[in-house]
């Protein structure tokens, strides 16, 4: 498979027009919680530029308890901004907002690279792509690169 790679560079600038994006909605998160792994990074940028608590999502081994913890925080929270690092198919945000489906009022959604064609829609990208135009597996900075 064919891979691009973002330099760390364009991250940033994407991570930048979030925010830029986020400011012009008028609407502020109170929380960050970003999905493990890859919206971690952009996750923590974006906390700082907010000066609000970040979070971190892990749904790998899910239980109960997990989620139990998380609406909790949910229910702490009047906004909250869930950040990943692509949109690429739309499954991962697409089975949190199934799990938060109750808090879907309180929940915004950001991604550094979003997928036109993807079965979810975010509110907040930093660049858009098409992947049935283009399907080129995105290789982000922090990635180990043989493992993608």
């Amino acid at each position: 498979m064919k891979k691009k790679y973002l330099s760390q560079k364009s991250v940033e600038n994407y991570i930048q027009i979030i925010n830029q994006n986020i400011i012009e909605s008028k609407w502020e998160p109170d929380i960050i919680l970003s999905v493990n792994r890859g919206g971690c990074v952009p996750g923590v940028y974006l906390s700082h530029y907010k000066s609000v608590t970040h979070k971190v999502l892990d749904f790998k081994g899910i239980d109960n308890t997990t989620i139990d913890l998380y609406k909790r925080v949910l229910d702490d929270n009047k906004n909250i901004l869930v950040v990943d690092d692509i949109n690429d198919t739309g499954e991962t945000l697409q089975s949190i907002s199934k799990y938060f489906n109750e808090y879907s009022q309180k929940i915004k959604y950001a991604v550094i690279v979003d997928n036109k064609t993807s079965l979810f829609s975010v509110n907040y990208y930093g660049t858009q792509i098409d992947k049935s135009i283009d399907s080129s597996w995105i290789v982000f900075p922090w990635e180990n690169n043989e493992n993608g």
